[in-house]
């Protein structure tokens, strides 16, 4: 497969916000997200259908494929930054136009439900994009200084990334020992077994797999990473970054449920290849950018990641 990066971003660049999945809870979301790009000195340009909303999705699905469309076939639009995820994505990726998008390499932003996309957008492409904060989530608002340092640096320089760091000095915990080194594919759990088994998940031999999720029953999460065990995306990936699980948990503890580390214990020790966690990445205001297709190097030994090349050109 031939890796395509997008163009690294400049000051004045047009930046387009589409909302792919669900809508916001409030329209003044999309709007602020929009000033926040503004303040920094770039212009704005909202998808047509951008406010829509269609039941728990933010219009319908050639609505929101539209906007998508129109943003990478504008020449002038230099990036596209989701407002939410929520649920949406995946029910979208028969309807693109993947020629269109390879045709037309742009950098792409979101996480969480933006998973299937970019995953997808992957497999079919190449092209490289950034699971990381959204115009009407971590934008709209104040934004956490980590989180902003790190995700414009990501985007608008073309140097090699290097070491990549925590916040506030956490470290990476070793479930196995080891190093690899391999293309980033991963984001958000429910989206990657969601699209498993389907046209749009890339092949993970030779990625190193970095997970996270939010929400969800321990015997659901179970559920899911045996659903990587037996799609044998465990056994093609070169190592494991386990990233935050938030509110995984048992609801109910009276009763009897396996802890969230049980679960990894379970899939993932038996792996013998390098497994670290606590990357902070994720549904927390203070994350890393994460972008997906690039080569990347993890040393459970020493508890360090390493992003191996730029992901801009």
């Amino acid at each position: 497969m031939t890796i395509i990066k997008p163009s690294a971003l400049k000051k004045g660049d047009l930046i387009g916000i589409i909302a792919p999945a669900s809508p916001p809870s409030v329209s003044e979301k999309i709007t602020k997200g929009a000033e926040y790009l503004e303040r920094l000195g770039y212009r704005v340009k909202l998808g047509k259908n951008v406010h829509n909303v269609y039941g728990y999705l933010a219009g319908t699905d050639q609505e929101r494929a539209d906007d998508i469309h129109e943003m990478f076939a504008d020449r002038n639009v230099k990036a596209i930054v989701a407002v939410r995820g929520g649920y949406g994505t995946p029910r979208l990726l028969p309807l693109l136009n993947y020629s269109l998008i390879k045709k037309n390499p742009k950098i792409l932003v979101g996480y969480s439900d933006l998973t299937g996309l970019q995953l997808a957008l992957f497999k079919k492409t190449g092209l490289v994009t950034f699971s990381g904060p959204m115009a009407g989530v971590e934008m709209w608002k104040e934004i956490d200084p980590f989180t902003e340092e790190h995700f414009w640096r990501m985007i608008t320089s073309k140097k090699k990334f290097g070491a990549v760091h925590n916040p506030d000095g956490r470290e990476f915990k070793a479930l196995n020992s080891g190093t690899a080194s391999g293309r980033l594919l991963g984001g958000n759990l429910s989206l990657i077994t969601a699209i498993a088994g389907s046209p749009y998940i890339p092949s993970f031999k030779g990625s190193l797999l970095f997970l996270e999720e939010i929400e969800e029953e321990c015997y659901r999460f179970d559920r899911m990473m045996n659903h990587l065990r037996i799609a044998n995306i465990l056994t093609d990936t070169k190592g494991v970054i386990i990233g935050e699980l938030t509110d995984v948990k048992a609801s109910d503890t009276t009763k009897p449920f396996l802890t969230v580390d049980q679960i990894l214990n379970a899939y993932l020790k038996p792996l013998k290849k390098p497994v670290v966690n606590g990357l902070v990445y994720g549904h927390i205001p203070k994350k890393l950018t994460m972008p997906v297709g690039i080569k990347a190097t993890v040393n459970a030994n020493s508890g360090t990641l390493s992003f191996d090349e730029a992901a801009v050109v």
